[in-house]
């Protein structure tokens, strides 16, 4: 194929993969090719770990990471050794530190660079990750299939390899002008190996063992999946029709704080604007996810769950909601050991649901409060408890249907305890809420702790993932 693709699953549909089960209900193509993106990535770092054995010796760059649309190798040592490049749309894009003028060798520790992709770029509907190394390449792709749902694709296959690079060049010419250069200069060395059969194999069996518990359904039991109430079709239409021109707003006001021609103050209104229409976008994501949820009959299918660095959710969430809490004059407060262990949750939606308690606390707070975050192990768990207090007594909220709590004071649209309590269930958790009077709370959520072992063949030599 001498053509730039538009989408990396075209290169699976032209290559005459097979579609969608047909004996299956198309309303579980989704659930079951997320479960699967979800197990290859929870995989995909111990057989790095295991098939790249001079990673920590450092030197030549073992390795290039290209994925989207977040990160998908947490590993330290391997974050260290491996040029990541992150597909980013174009309204979440901010840049990231780039290299300066032309550089003739890697810097000691490779970057991670954010790609930004324009409005309506195919790319940004997919999820993948494109990794090339001395000695094999490998792409994991969540896309559509030919007839138009949701598929899982993964291929070691060089070809098919370099036609997802000639199509990501295009892309990364605009965002990594800098690094291009070098980039190419690396994969012709690699120059798209064919990899060991036993390489394949193995990253298959990983991905296998890796595969989130699932109930099995026959094809009788998903046609008789219950469908949405009215109800939750109607807020899903809401919330749809109020993320799609806040997501337009946000957009114009990302152009807008490129130009150096404006003056601080209407930088200032800018950036109010944009911040007000991201907490609503991402208030609204969150409504929409539950609603998703609660009207699917078997939601541990739409939640898979894997290895999950609670330390890094934590880093990354809490400087945002410091930030959130301050603009209502309320004082957030962490107190979180130095070392976690990892549990087994959804990282990405552990972090939404999070960030949506939050906002409840300080949006319903009146004049002010404190919260306090602290971390312990309890035994084979995490426990994650808030402790909020409220300055004056807190805001009135009452019910407005089944999955909503409605503040008249403020305006404010939140999940009710019970659909969170649901969420922190999917997500392997446990969610306690325990009011000591009208102006304080304390909310403890119960992680289990990832503590497993697993024996995996090694071309033929035994060992365990801990």
């Amino acid at each position: 194929m001498n053509e730039v693709c538009l989408k990396l699953s075209d290169l699976f549909v032209s290559s005459g993969w097979g579609g969608y089960d047909r004996g299956r209900a198309p309303q579980w193509a989704h659930p079951k090719a997320q479960q699967q993106w979800f197990g290859a990535i929870a995989a995909l770092e111990p057989f790095l770990r295991q098939t790249l054995p001079n990673v920590n010796v450092g030197g030549e760059l073992p390795g290039i990471c290209l994925a989207g649309p977040a990160p998908v190798l947490k590993d330290a040592v391997l974050v260290r050794n491996f040029y990541q490049g992150i597909a980013t749309s174009w309204e979440e894009f901010s840049p990231w530190p780039c290299l300066v003028g032309e550089e003739s060798e890697w810097s000691p520790t490779p970057p991670m660079r954010e790609i930004p992709l324009f409005p309506q770029d195919p790319l940004a509907e997919e999820q993948f990750c494109w990794l090339m190394t001395p000695q094999f390449g490998l792409l994991l792709l969540l896309g559509k299939n030919e007839q138009g749902l949701a598929q899982f694709y993964w291929s070691f296959d060089p070809e098919i390899l370099q036609q997802a690079w000639f199509s990501l060049q295009t892309r990364l010419k605009y965002g990594l002008g800098s690094d291009l250069p070098l980039l190419q200069k690396a994969i012709a060395a690699f120059n798209f190996p064919q990899p060991d059969f036993r390489l394949v194999t193995y990253f298959g069996q990983l991905m296998l063992d890796y595969q989130p518990n699932l109930h099995n359904l026959s094809p009788l039991q998903e046609q008789e999946a219950a469908e949405p109430s009215p109800d939750v079709e109607l807020l899903q239409a809401l919330t749809h029709e109020v993320r799609t021109p806040l997501t337009s707003i946000r957009t114009l006001t990302k152009l807008l704080l490129r130009r150096k021609d404006l003056s601080p103050e209407v930088l200032k209104r800018i950036e109010s604007i944009d911040r007000e229409c991201s907490d609503q976008i991402s208030r609204m994501d969150l409504i929409f996810r539950a609603t998703e949820l609660e009207s699917t009959p078997l939601p541990e299918l739409v939640v898979p769950l894997t290895v999950t660095s609670l330390e890094a959710v934590f880093q990354a969430g809490i400087p945002r909601w410091q930030k959130q809490a301050q603009r209502y004059n309320v004082n957030l407060q962490a107190q979180i050991p130095h070392s976690l262990p990892q549990v087994w949750s959804n990282p990405s939606l552990l972090d939404q649901v999070l960030g949506g308690m939050i906002e409840k606390f300080v949006r319903n707070f009146n004049g002010g409060g404190e919260i306090h975050l602290k971390i312990t192990t309890a035994g084979d768990q995490l426990k994650v408890q808030f402790h909020t207090q409220s300055v004056h007594q807190a805001n009135p909220v009452k019910a407005l249907g089944e999955l909503l709590m409605f503040q008249p004071e403020t305006g404010c649209l939140s999940l009710n305890w019970d659909v969170t309590k649901n969420l922190f269930q999917l997500l392997g958790g446990k969610l306690i809420v325990r009011r000591r009077s009208p102006s304080e709370e304390v909310l403890t959520i119960y992680l289990k702790c990832e503590q497993r072992t697993v024996p995996i063949a090694n071309y033929g030599k035994a060992f365990t993932v801990v």
